[in-house]
């Protein structure tokens, strides 16, 4: 038996061996990045680009030809981290939480996806089916990445708005770009003129699904807890891991009967968790919980940051044309601030407030999920491109909002 031949191993085993090291590096890592800015992202997208770009060909196939692998990874990511979300507003339903993320939901997002849309379209030369698919994956603000300005755990008082802004508006976000993306397929299957699916985009897309995602993920949160806090403890497993495998269930059942029901799973899980927030705020499990769900969470950060990294590492390089920097820039730097700043027009606020909430439109995994999500559902023209344009933004969002988010939250918007 030869050496090669001992030493012949599968790309899965490799892959394997990686994400083990590097899940290893997630538990660590935040005992030793605590007091530096830099954030663990930053740190799975460099090593992942790093490590893939030694092999000679992608061992994943193009994700823009082959959606359906990352379209489920970056769903799951978005709904855990939409349930963590939830369990942290300690007045979920009261309209202290939501006085500033309404305007951001019912102003901001819209006029960010109509003026990405036109970015698009007039200056990129994208199809108008694809501008618009662009507008609605890059406007929603993304809870994976943004635990550096998300409030506090619940067992903690929200004392900072900016911070309970920003958790607000990228829970409920993240459901609502989804008649946006609809909205795009619709006008690749059907025609770009809206008199062929406006009025069932409406009635279906837009009313019926939000309508019955809230429902649902009212009765859900609010039925299991009933069922987790009033069951006895000895006939109970109490136990943290225990308790904290619970919060696989109050994600998982709440969206796949959304899903069944056919509206959007996004908004019932983040519904569902404010919901059980709500029935108990001062409960032992609440902690345990949101605990169990953001190190879940962090461990599926590290599996869509490799596969992102392998894209970028192959396919993007082929993808990616320079007009794109200046337009993620653009997007990030321009867009999203001045959409925020006339959401938050007339409030309260003060101004230092308002900049911060407004600039920190972090994009990611959820931008991802929905392209995919168009990707699998209709052959959009221009695909790659849009591909490579959302993964710039995403880059660039991850190190520059990565980069300045925990110095600049301390200075301004302590919690």
């Amino acid at each position: 038996m030869g050496l090669i031949e001992v030493f012949s191993p599968d790309i899965y085993d490799v892959i394997l061996f990686y994400l083990g090291i590097v899940i290893l590096i997630a538990v660590l890592f935040p005992r030793f990045l605590s007091d530096y800015i830099i954030t663990e992202p930053v740190v799975y997208l460099l090593i992942a680009v790093a490590v893939f770009s030694i092999f000679p060909v992608s061992p994943l196939p193009h994700l823009g030809e082959a959606p359906v692998l990352g379209k489920r990874l970056t769903e799951m990511g978005v709904i855990i981290s939409l349930t963590a979300a939830g369990l942290k507003l300690t007045r979920p339903f009261s309209w202290h939480s939501w006085r500033y993320a309404a305007r951001l939901l019912i102003i901001t997002m819209p006029l960010t996806i109509a003026l990405i849309a036109l970015l698009g379209w007039r200056f990129l030369g994208l199809a108008p089916a694809t501008a618009v698919l662009l507008g609605a994956v890059l406007a929603p603000t993304d809870p994976v990445l943004a635990s550096d300005i998300q409030t506090t755990p619940p067992q903690s008082e929200d004392h900072s708005n900016t911070r309970l802004a920003l958790t607000t508006e990228a829970g409920l976000n993240d459901g609502l770009a989804f008649p946006f993306t609809n909205m795009a397929i619709a006008m690749v299957l059907v025609g770009s003129s809206p008199s062929l699916w406006f009025a069932d985009w409406l009635i279906m897309d837009f009313f019926y699904r939000i309508i019955v995602a809230t429902l649902i993920g009212l009765a859900t949160g609010w039925l299991l807890a009933k069922i987790i806090f009033n069951c006895p403890k000895p006939e109970c497993h109490s136990s943290a891991i225990s308790v904290g495998l619970l919060t696989i269930s109050l994600t998982l059942l709440p969206y796949g009967l959304a899903e069944i029901f056919n509206s959007y799973g996004f908004i019932t899980v983040f519904v569902a968790a404010c919901a059980f927030r709500y029935q108990e705020t001062t409960h032992e499990h609440l902690n345990v919980l949101h605990d169990f769900s953001e190190e879940i969470e962090r461990t599926l950060i590290v599996i869509l940051f490799t596969i992102l990294g392998i894209y970028i590492s192959h396919g993007f390089i082929n993808d990616f044309q320079w007009y794109m920097l200046p337009a993620a820039l653009l997007i990030i730097m321009v867009i999203r601030p001045l959409t925020g700043l006339i959401g938050l027009a007339g409030t309260e606020l003060r101004r230092s407030r308002k900049y911060i909430i407004s600039f920190y439109g972090i994009r990611g995994i959820g931008s991802i999920y929905y392209l995919l999500y168009a990707f699998d559902h209709a052959g959009f023209e221009q695909s790659r491109e849009a591909l490579a344009i959302v993964t710039t933004v995403i880059v660039l969002s991850v190190f520059i909002h990565g980069l300045s988010a925990r110095p600049v939250m301390d200075r301004w918007a302590p919690e």
